[in-house]
């Protein structure tokens, strides 16, 4: 299947974005597919001073040549994030506008676009200037509200326009980032497989297909990405956008995100920072990715057949049992009810986990090969990793092995969403497999 094949047939199952339009030099566009939305409504170029130099000037310049009425907004800081004070702060700018937005920028800006047009019950048009994310078409915001790191509800852009002139001219640390944000849904994909076998979330045809069926493809040529060529940063960027398009079909980030993003949740959460600088998303989640293939590769050798069962669920602590030691491992966590709230939500009961664990036995040969085909091994993705840019060491992003190992409690029970490391707590080889 061809991009535009793909594109097309995303498209049908998208439930918010309406139109994707992506090639050279065509930031001309951006009136015209504006007015097929928004009309002659008022705009506001929403920027940071970087974005502003690379695309959002000649943006701004094509609306006020289009008679379209155009405000600019900067966010005006060298280094900001998507905290809840700018959602207050770009709320605060569409209240007095009353325009719609347009993002210029990357995932920050997108992301504070995304939930304060929501905010407004209005979409937005989203220009990114950089293959830095996932999260340009995803259904919600990643936005960090009272010390945690949330995704908020919220539709997707109706439209996309990118310009691959523009992603190829970007930092080359922002595209090697988006190269490892896009390789993050291989162990991704592997953990949904489980939570599909243990029947705790379903795969979603529709939402896998968009995104899996071509991720090995849109991947396959770092060194191309390495070096800026245009024709295979377009194709990183058209694997982030139908991540997002999978994520719409689903109504979640399960096609997205399992573990691999969690350790950068950690790190987003307790502000970590390497050489006085915050860590970008891609690159924290590099190392939760290179981490999940090496736990995937230890699964690989338990001895599922010798689980004995019953004695898994006699030893099956009880949901108070968890709750408490939830409560001892996030005591000193930014957000101390952050692991008994989510360990509420997806405690299982011992005849569930009894059902599981058989399911697990029953499959084992079958998931096994599933699992190798969709995880790639570890010292693949490591190179791939090390030939566009991306870290490949914990010590690259500023943590050792060590940080790495100690936080796999807090990663099992800091979301809801079903994992690998819930799977073998449940099976009793959670020490076998953690590093």
């Amino acid at each position: 299947m061809n991009s535009e094949e793909r594109i097309a047939k995303a498209l049908e199952v998208s439930t918010d974005t309406r139109a994707f339009e992506m090639g050279r030099d065509n930031l001309c566009l951006a009136p015209a597919l504006y007015k097929r939305f928004f009309g002659e409504h008022k705009a506001v170029v929403v920027a940071d001073r970087n974005t502003w130099k690379a695309a959002g000037e000649r943006v701004f310049a094509h609306f006020t040549d289009a008679g379209i009425p155009t405000e600019k907004f900067l966010f005006e800081e060298d280094e900001f994030h998507a905290d809840w004070d700018h959602i207050e702060t770009l709320d605060k700018v569409l209240d007095e506008s009353g325009a719609v937005a347009v993002s210029v920028g990357s995932g920050t800006i997108n992301d504070l676009c995304k939930l304060c047009s929501h905010h407004h019950k209005q979409s937005y048009l989203t220009i990114p200037t950089a293959a830095s994310v996932d999260g340009y078409t995803s259904f919600g915001a990643s936005i960090t509200y009272q010390n945690s790191k949330q995704t908020f509800d919220c539709p997707a852009p109706v439209a996309v326009l990118a310009d691959t002139a523009v992603l190829a001219a970007a930092p080359k640390d922002m595209t090697a980032a988006g190269y490892a944000d896009l390789a993050a849904k291989v162990p991704a994909g592997g953990e949904w497989i489980i939570a599909d076998l243990v029947g705790s979330e379903p795969i979603i045809p529709e939402a896998w297909h968009v995104l899996q069926d071509d991720l090995d493809s849109l991947l396959s040529d770092p060194e191309g990405v390495a070096a800026g060529k245009p024709e295979a940063v377009g194709a990183l960027f058209e694997g982030l956008i139908l991540s997002g398009f999978a994520m719409q079909a689903a109504r979640s980030s399960r096609p997205a995100s399992c573990c691999d993003h969690l350790f950068s949740h950690i790190l987003d959460m307790t502000h970590h920072r390497y050489k006085g600088k915050f860590v970008s998303h891609g690159f924290q989640v590099a190392i939760g990715t290179l981490t999940m293939c090496r736990v995937f590769e230890k699964f690989y050798k338990v001895d599922v057949d010798a689980i004995d069962v019953d004695a898994c669920v006699a030893a099956w602590p009880t949901l108070e049992q968890e709750q408490a030691r939830a409560l001892e491992i996030f005591k000193d966590f930014p957000s101390p009810r952050l692991g008994y709230d989510n360990i509420s939500k997806k405690y299982s009961s011992p005849e569930k986990v009894r059902g599981e664990l058989l399911a697990l036995k029953k499959d084992w040969p079958g998931l096994k090969a599933k699992l190798k085909a969709q995880v790639w091994p570890y010292e693949k993705m490591k190179e791939c990793f090390r030939i566009v840019g991306a870290p490949y060491e914990p010590e690259h992003i500023g943590v050792t092995p060590e940080w790495v190992s100690s936080v796999f409690p807090v990663v099992q029970l800091m979301r809801y969403r079903y994992n690998l490391l819930d799977l073998a707590k449940r099976g009793g080889f959670y020490d076998e497999i953690v590093l």
